[in-house]
């Protein structure tokens, strides 16, 4: 897949799984909504329900930085598979310039964040790296 495939599939897609790695090396992944500017991927905690805003991710990110953002694409006719990732090194951000900048670009790609902004923090993914398949 060409670069700017890839940079295509991966900005409009809607969903990504965010993989980190804790202090135990065990690894943690979860969905998250997310927007690309250039070669930083962000996304941000936001209001959906959670048990607790300290989440583990963020606690990861700061520990161990290096990360891995996903995003996929299945059809039961194989021949349209495809799946682009990158791989980050991530930061936490709790404010500032690049923070109100991201939430900026999360609520221009989802609706909902117009309606109920996310309050963070913000996660900045620093890519490293692009991978994809075919």
């Amino acid at each position: 897949m060409d670069d700017t495939t890839m940079r295509s599939r991966l900005a409009e897609a809607r969903v990504a799984r965010l993989g980190t790695v804790g202090v135990d090396r065990r690894p943690h992944l979860v969905p998250c909504c997310f927007a690309l500017d250039r070669d930083i991927a962000y996304s941000a905690v936001d209001g959906k329900p959670k048990s607790t805003r300290a989440l583990q991710r963020l606690t990861n990110i700061r520990t161990n930085p290096p990360t891995t953002l996903l995003v996929d694409h299945y059809d039961e006719n194989w021949e349209s598979l495809w799946w682009v990732r990158i791989d980050a090194n991530g930061r936490v951000l709790d404010g500032g310039s690049e923070f109100d900048n991201a939430l900026d670009l999360l609520r221009l790609k989802y609706e909902q964040y117009q309606h109920a902004a996310p309050e963070g923090p913000v996660v900045a993914l620093d890519i490293v790296s692009w991978h994809s398949w075919p």
